[in-house]
Protein backbone atom coordinates (compact mmCIF):
# COMPACT_ATOMS: atom_id res chain seq x y z
CA UNK A 1 0.00 0.00 0.00
CA UNK A 2 2.85 1.93 1.34
CA UNK A 3 4.57 1.73 -2.48
CA UNK A 4 1.19 2.60 -4.42
CA UNK A 5 1.06 5.90 -2.68
CA UNK A 6 4.25 6.43 -2.94
CA UNK A 7 4.25 6.09 -6.97
CA UNK A 8 0.65 7.88 -7.31
CA UNK A 9 2.28 10.80 -5.37
CA UNK A 10 5.02 10.88 -7.94
CA UNK A 11 2.95 10.51 -10.69
CA UNK A 12 0.64 13.68 -9.13
CA UNK A 13 4.05 15.72 -8.96
CA UNK A 14 5.06 14.62 -12.61
CA UNK A 15 1.20 15.65 -13.45
CA UNK A 16 2.10 19.08 -11.88
CA UNK A 17 4.92 19.35 -14.53
CA UNK A 18 2.63 17.95 -17.49
CA UNK A 19 0.05 20.21 -16.57
CA UNK A 20 1.69 23.55 -16.17
CA UNK A 21 3.59 22.48 -19.69
CA UNK A 22 0.27 21.83 -21.33
CA UNK A 23 -1.15 25.00 -20.13
CA UNK A 24 0.87 27.19 -21.77
CA UNK A 25 0.95 24.90 -24.70
CA UNK A 26 -2.86 25.46 -24.97
CA UNK A 27 -2.80 29.09 -24.54
CA UNK A 28 -0.31 29.37 -27.28
CA UNK A 29 -2.00 27.03 -29.38
CA UNK A 30 -5.32 28.47 -28.54
CA UNK A 31 -5.07 32.59 -29.57
CA UNK A 32 -1.18 32.42 -31.70
CA UNK A 33 -2.53 28.81 -33.69
CA UNK A 34 1.03 27.62 -32.77
CA UNK A 35 1.45 24.29 -32.25
CA UNK A 36 4.58 24.58 -30.31
CA UNK A 37 6.99 22.12 -30.49
CA UNK A 38 9.78 24.42 -28.82
CA UNK A 39 7.79 24.28 -25.44
CA UNK A 40 9.93 21.96 -24.28
CA UNK A 41 13.29 23.86 -25.00
CA UNK A 42 11.69 27.09 -23.19
CA UNK A 43 11.46 24.28 -20.18
CA UNK A 44 15.14 23.84 -20.37
CA UNK A 45 16.22 27.59 -20.76
CA UNK A 46 14.32 28.07 -17.76
CA UNK A 47 16.08 25.38 -15.62
CA UNK A 48 19.22 26.30 -16.58
CA UNK A 49 19.49 30.26 -16.61
CA UNK A 50 17.66 29.15 -13.27
CA UNK A 51 20.90 27.10 -12.65
CA UNK A 52 23.18 29.95 -13.93
CA UNK A 53 21.90 32.52 -11.61
CA UNK A 54 21.08 30.26 -8.32
CA UNK A 55 24.90 31.58 -7.13
CA UNK A 56 23.93 35.51 -7.00
CA UNK A 57 20.19 35.28 -6.28
CA UNK A 58 19.70 32.30 -4.39
CA UNK A 59 17.12 29.35 -4.89
CA UNK A 60 13.74 31.22 -4.23
CA UNK A 61 15.18 33.95 -6.55
CA UNK A 62 16.25 31.47 -9.30
CA UNK A 63 12.84 30.24 -9.14
CA UNK A 64 11.33 33.65 -9.95
CA UNK A 65 14.33 34.75 -12.40
CA UNK A 66 14.32 31.48 -14.56
CA UNK A 67 10.84 31.59 -15.64
CA UNK A 68 10.49 35.38 -16.37
CA UNK A 69 14.07 34.83 -18.68
CA UNK A 70 11.76 31.90 -20.50
CA UNK A 71 9.37 34.70 -20.89
CA UNK A 72 11.44 37.21 -22.23
CA UNK A 73 12.75 34.83 -25.05
CA UNK A 74 10.05 33.65 -25.99
CA UNK A 75 9.03 37.20 -26.86
CA UNK A 76 12.21 37.60 -28.92
CA UNK A 77 11.09 34.67 -30.47
CA UNK A 78 7.53 35.27 -31.16
CA UNK A 79 8.96 38.61 -32.49
CA UNK A 80 11.42 37.39 -34.87
CA UNK A 81 10.77 33.79 -36.26
CA UNK A 82 7.11 33.35 -35.47
CA UNK A 83 5.33 36.70 -36.24
CA UNK A 84 6.28 36.51 -39.69
CA UNK A 85 4.63 33.16 -40.35
CA UNK A 86 1.19 34.19 -39.18
CA UNK A 87 0.22 35.53 -42.55
CA UNK A 88 0.52 31.82 -43.66
CA UNK A 89 -2.73 29.94 -43.04
CA UNK A 90 -0.71 26.43 -42.99
CA UNK A 91 0.46 25.49 -39.10
CA UNK A 92 2.79 22.88 -40.54
CA UNK A 93 5.21 26.21 -41.08
CA UNK A 94 5.43 26.87 -37.69
CA UNK A 95 5.09 23.78 -36.23
CA UNK A 96 8.17 22.94 -38.47
CA UNK A 97 10.04 26.20 -37.42
CA UNK A 98 9.91 25.44 -33.60
CA UNK A 99 10.41 21.66 -34.32
CA UNK A 100 14.14 23.18 -35.64
CA UNK A 101 14.11 25.68 -32.71
CA UNK A 102 13.87 22.90 -30.20
CA UNK A 103 16.91 20.80 -31.36
CA UNK A 104 19.04 24.28 -31.51
CA UNK A 105 18.21 24.60 -28.38
CA UNK A 106 19.19 21.43 -26.59
CA UNK A 107 22.65 21.06 -28.76
CA UNK A 108 23.38 25.01 -27.33
CA UNK A 109 22.35 23.87 -23.68
CA UNK A 110 24.90 20.92 -24.49
CA UNK A 111 27.52 23.34 -25.80
CA UNK A 112 26.99 25.83 -23.15
CA UNK A 113 26.54 23.58 -19.76
CA UNK A 114 27.48 20.42 -21.07
CA UNK A 115 25.73 17.14 -21.48
CA UNK A 116 26.53 15.79 -18.18
CA UNK A 117 23.43 15.90 -15.96
CA UNK A 118 23.84 18.74 -13.04
CA UNK A 119 21.89 18.98 -9.89
CA UNK A 120 19.30 21.87 -8.64
CA UNK A 121 20.44 22.24 -5.48
CA UNK A 122 17.35 22.70 -3.09
CA UNK A 123 17.52 24.06 0.25
CA UNK A 124 18.17 21.11 2.87
CA UNK A 125 14.81 22.43 4.80
CA UNK A 126 12.55 21.62 1.87
CA UNK A 127 14.36 18.10 1.11
CA UNK A 128 13.24 17.40 4.63
CA UNK A 129 10.26 14.88 5.08
CA UNK A 130 7.67 15.84 6.58
CA UNK A 131 6.34 13.15 8.15
CA UNK A 132 7.72 9.83 9.43
CA UNK A 133 5.56 8.05 7.83
CA UNK A 134 4.79 8.99 4.70
CA UNK A 135 8.79 9.76 3.47
CA UNK A 136 8.64 10.79 0.39
CA UNK A 137 6.36 13.41 0.91
CA UNK A 138 9.00 16.21 1.31
CA UNK A 139 9.17 20.11 1.84
CA UNK A 140 9.47 20.57 -1.79
CA UNK A 141 7.64 18.57 -3.62
CA UNK A 142 4.50 20.09 -1.65
CA UNK A 143 5.88 23.27 -2.70
CA UNK A 144 5.75 22.08 -6.01
CA UNK A 145 1.64 21.42 -5.66
CA UNK A 146 1.93 24.61 -4.10
CA UNK A 147 3.00 26.40 -6.89
CA UNK A 148 1.61 25.00 -9.50
CA UNK A 149 -1.92 25.70 -8.03
CA UNK A 150 -0.71 29.20 -7.52
CA UNK A 151 -0.04 29.59 -10.99
CA UNK A 152 -3.05 28.62 -11.93
CA UNK A 153 -4.79 30.14 -9.62
CA UNK A 154 -2.98 33.26 -11.14
CA UNK A 155 -3.29 32.57 -14.87
CA UNK A 156 -7.28 32.36 -14.06
CA UNK A 157 -7.12 35.61 -12.44
CA UNK A 158 -5.09 37.48 -15.40
CA UNK A 159 -7.78 35.61 -17.91
CA UNK A 160 -11.06 36.29 -15.95
CA UNK A 161 -9.93 39.63 -14.23
CA UNK A 162 -7.15 42.50 -16.20
CA UNK A 163 -8.06 43.43 -19.86
CA UNK A 164 -5.23 41.77 -21.11
CA UNK A 165 -6.85 38.32 -20.01
CA UNK A 166 -10.06 39.72 -21.12
CA UNK A 167 -8.24 40.44 -25.07
CA UNK A 168 -6.73 37.01 -24.90
CA UNK A 169 -10.02 35.69 -23.89
CA UNK A 170 -11.67 37.30 -27.32
CA UNK A 171 -8.92 36.80 -29.36
CA UNK A 172 -9.04 32.89 -28.94
CA UNK A 173 -12.80 33.21 -29.88
CA UNK A 174 -12.49 35.89 -33.05
CA UNK A 175 -9.18 37.39 -33.36
CA UNK A 176 -10.46 39.18 -36.85
CA UNK A 177 -12.85 41.30 -34.51
CA UNK A 178 -10.51 41.75 -31.39
CA UNK A 179 -8.75 43.72 -34.29
CA UNK A 180 -11.30 45.76 -35.44
CA UNK A 181 -11.90 46.92 -32.14
CA UNK A 182 -8.35 48.40 -32.24
CA UNK A 183 -6.80 45.79 -30.29
CA UNK A 184 -2.78 45.26 -31.67
CA UNK A 185 -2.94 41.91 -32.04
CA UNK A 186 0.02 41.13 -32.66
CA UNK A 187 1.33 42.57 -29.04
CA UNK A 188 -1.48 40.55 -27.90
CA UNK A 189 -0.05 37.32 -29.59
CA UNK A 190 3.26 38.17 -28.30
CA UNK A 191 2.17 38.49 -24.78
CA UNK A 192 0.18 35.91 -25.16
CA UNK A 193 3.58 33.39 -26.24
CA UNK A 194 5.61 34.96 -23.03
CA UNK A 195 3.12 33.97 -20.88
CA UNK A 196 3.03 30.42 -22.26
CA UNK A 197 6.28 29.98 -21.94
CA UNK A 198 6.88 31.86 -18.32
CA UNK A 199 4.74 28.51 -17.40
CA UNK A 200 7.16 25.93 -19.40
CA UNK A 201 10.39 27.98 -17.56
CA UNK A 202 8.12 27.26 -14.22
CA UNK A 203 7.97 23.68 -15.12
CA UNK A 204 11.37 23.38 -16.26
CA UNK A 205 12.75 24.96 -12.63
CA UNK A 206 10.56 23.21 -10.72
CA UNK A 207 11.19 19.91 -12.42
CA UNK A 208 15.22 20.34 -11.91
CA UNK A 209 14.28 20.27 -8.25
CA UNK A 210 13.60 16.18 -8.82
CA UNK A 211 14.68 15.44 -12.09
CA UNK A 212 18.23 17.14 -11.86
CA UNK A 213 18.97 19.18 -15.11
CA UNK A 214 19.81 17.33 -18.40
CA UNK A 215 19.97 18.99 -21.82
CA UNK A 216 16.98 16.40 -23.21
CA UNK A 217 14.54 16.81 -20.52
CA UNK A 218 12.36 19.22 -22.10
CA UNK A 219 12.26 16.38 -25.03
CA UNK A 220 10.97 13.49 -22.18
CA UNK A 221 8.32 16.12 -20.77
CA UNK A 222 7.19 17.51 -24.39
CA UNK A 223 5.02 14.57 -26.24
CA UNK A 224 3.60 13.58 -22.54
CA UNK A 225 2.30 17.14 -22.23
CA UNK A 226 1.08 17.42 -25.69
CA UNK A 227 -1.19 14.34 -25.15
CA UNK A 228 -2.52 15.84 -21.72
CA UNK A 229 -3.54 18.79 -24.11
CA UNK A 230 -5.40 16.22 -26.40
CA UNK A 231 -6.63 14.06 -23.41
CA UNK A 232 -8.60 17.47 -21.98
CA UNK A 233 -9.82 18.71 -24.85
CA UNK A 234 -8.27 20.90 -27.36
CA UNK A 235 -9.43 24.69 -26.48
CA UNK A 236 -9.40 23.96 -22.85
CA UNK A 237 -7.07 25.18 -20.29
CA UNK A 238 -9.27 23.84 -17.56
CA UNK A 239 -9.18 20.57 -19.33
CA UNK A 240 -4.76 20.49 -20.22
CA UNK A 241 -4.83 20.78 -16.51
CA UNK A 242 -6.94 17.64 -15.66
CA UNK A 243 -5.38 15.52 -18.98
CA UNK A 244 -1.76 16.79 -16.76
CA UNK A 245 -2.84 15.24 -13.77
CA UNK A 246 -4.34 12.32 -14.87
CA UNK A 247 -1.67 11.09 -17.51
CA UNK A 248 0.57 11.59 -14.31
CA UNK A 249 -1.38 10.03 -11.24
CA UNK A 250 -2.16 6.95 -14.04
CA UNK A 251 1.68 6.37 -15.24
CA UNK A 252 2.44 6.39 -11.52
CA UNK A 253 0.25 4.02 -10.49
CA UNK A 254 0.93 1.44 -13.45
CA UNK A 255 4.51 2.06 -12.18
CA UNK A 256 3.84 -0.54 -8.74
CA UNK A 257 2.08 -2.60 -10.79
CA UNK A 258 3.75 -2.43 -14.24
CA UNK A 259 6.77 -0.77 -14.77
CA UNK A 260 8.07 -1.48 -18.28
CA UNK A 261 4.08 -0.31 -19.21
CA UNK A 262 3.97 3.41 -17.04
CA UNK A 263 4.52 5.42 -20.50
CA UNK A 264 2.51 3.32 -22.42
CA UNK A 265 -0.39 3.80 -20.65
CA UNK A 266 -0.02 7.74 -21.39
CA UNK A 267 -0.86 7.02 -24.82
CA UNK A 268 -3.58 4.03 -24.02
CA UNK A 269 -5.16 6.88 -22.44
CA UNK A 270 -5.34 9.16 -25.01
CA UNK A 271 -5.98 6.67 -27.32
CA UNK A 272 -9.49 5.94 -24.99
CA UNK A 273 -9.94 9.08 -24.90
CA UNK A 274 -10.09 9.78 -28.65
CA UNK A 275 -12.22 6.44 -29.38
CA UNK A 276 -14.70 7.39 -26.58
CA UNK A 277 -14.79 11.32 -26.85
CA UNK A 278 -12.88 12.63 -29.82
CA UNK A 279 -13.40 16.34 -28.45
CA UNK A 280 -11.36 15.36 -25.06
CA UNK A 281 -12.88 15.71 -22.18
CA UNK A 282 -13.55 19.28 -21.62
CA UNK A 283 -12.70 20.18 -25.50
CA UNK A 284 -14.63 22.30 -27.93
CA UNK A 285 -16.92 20.03 -29.82
CA UNK A 286 -15.86 19.61 -33.97
CA UNK A 287 -11.90 20.11 -33.54
CA UNK A 288 -11.27 16.28 -34.00
CA UNK A 289 -14.90 15.39 -35.31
Amino acid sequence: MQLLLFNAFNGLIQGAFYALMALGLALILSLNSVINMAHGGFLVIGAYLAYTLYPFLGFWGALIAGPLCAAGIGLVVERVLIRPLYKRPDPLYTLLLTFGLALVIEDMTRRIWGAQGLPFQVPDVLNSPVSSVLFFITGYRLLVVAITVIAVLGLYLVLRRTRLGIRIRAGTLDLETVSALGVNIYRLRALNFAIGCFLAGLAGVLAAGVLGLTPPMGSSLIMPSFVAVIVGGVGSLVGSILGGLLIGVAAGITTTYFPAASEAVIYLIMLIVLVVRPRGLLGQEGLFE
